[in-house]
């Protein structure tokens, strides 16, 4: 009710000026215990996934809270999960400004923001400083390289940042589908993602002896991507005995936009346009996958029906962004109860 003319006011502003304040009045809301009256009472929908136990399936995507500085009033909206990041060894600013791009009359945006972050060390200090996590909250930290690291050096900049986020995370999500780095997709291919995806779980089975812990990686991929890749990479996981997959990032295509305006613009589309190609994604994956590694689905969720669309098409999870940018925090519940009348229907 409340949120159509907070969002009014908000759109009126520069999109990443609105994001910055948007994230002010999150924390505002929690701080008052306000958040509650926008987003409502969130059904318990508990699911084991990864060898985690998620309170609900609904949780928030990467690139809403870069440097996890806003988790616990994030948290207070009813998610189930949190995801940070994506995060990179050294800081840096990301893409010049303007970077942030809405399309309201598709309910999409389009970013090229560039892993811009504070640092893997800044990062680490908000996990720590998180009431959600400490009070066993799943917070999951989501990894790329630095946009200077040469592509055939960018396994380095991972394993760097596994091994300083791995005490704090409740998982780790490797991002190689942002299309705002640089070659960076170039690391779905063939043998680049074999070579990454060996190192990296090598380096998950040597962390856990030192930590006495085992912490789940995800691969986050693209939505850009042919069938036979789709199928190429769900045998690599199985191979690499990955332990889960986030389908799907950003899009580079333009379908559903063309024509309106901010829609010639550079970066990755999210929100509405994406729902069909992500979800088929997610439908490939469940198929070649047959129930070996949990699916985390996002990309175009604007409503109870569109999350729901997500588990029938094989999800385990889903997680949203540029829906709750559109739709504000009662986009949480009304998800949560959607999926969880999936299993009394």
């Amino acid at each position: 009710m409340f949120y159509p003319v907070i969002r009014r006011f908000f759109f009126s502003l520069d999109a990443e000026t609105a994001h910055v304040l948007g994230l002010a009045g999150v924390d505002l809301l929690a701080a008052t215990g306000a958040g509650c009256v926008l987003s409502g009472k969130v059904a318990a929908d508990p699911l084991r996934v990864m060898g985690l136990d998620f309170p609900n399936r609904v949780g928030l995507a990467a690139g809403l809270d870069k440097n996890g500085a806003h988790i616990d009033a994030l948290a207070s909206l009813g998610f189930g999960f949190i995801e940070v990041g994506t995060v990179t060894p050294r800081a840096q600013p990301g893409n010049p400004r303007p970077r942030l791009f809405r399309i309201p009359q598709q309910r999409a945006i389009i970013n090229r923001m560039g892993f811009n972050n504070d640092g893997v060390d800044r990062l680490l200090a908000n996990v720590a400083g998180s009431r959600f996590k400490r009070g066993g909250g799943i917070v999951g930290i989501n990894i790329g390289k630095n946009f200077d690291t040469p592509i055939e050096q960018a396994a380095d900049d991972y394993l760097i940042c596994l091994d300083r986020v791995y005490p704090a995370a409740s998982y780790v999500a490797v991002n190689i589908s942002s299309p705002n780095t640089k070659n960076l997709r170039e690391l779905q291919k063939d043998d680049a993602l074999a070579a990454l995806l060996a190192r990296l779980k090598a380096a998950q089975t040597r962390l856990a002896d030192v930590h006495g812990s085992y912490v789940p990686l995800a691969l986050k991929i693209a939505p850009d991507l042919e069938d036979g890749q789709v199928q190429l990479i769900a045998d690599l996981l199985r191979r690499h005995r990955i332990d889960a997959v986030i389908a799907t990032n950003t899009t580079v295509a333009r379908s559903g936009v063309e024509g309106l305006p901010n829609s010639d613009q550079a970066g990755g589309l999210s929100g509405q346009p994406l729902f069909a190609r992500s979800t088929a994604v997610v439908s490939q994956l469940a198929q070649a996958l047959a129930g070996e590694l949990p699916i985390i689905g996002v990309g175009g969720i604007m409503s109870g029906t569109d999350a729901a669309a997500k588990i029938s098409a094989g999800a385990s999870l889903v997680q949203f962004y540029t829906g709750f940018v559109y739709r504000g925090p009662q986009l949480v519940a009304e998800a949560a109860k959607a999926i969880a009348s999936l299993r009394q229907g």
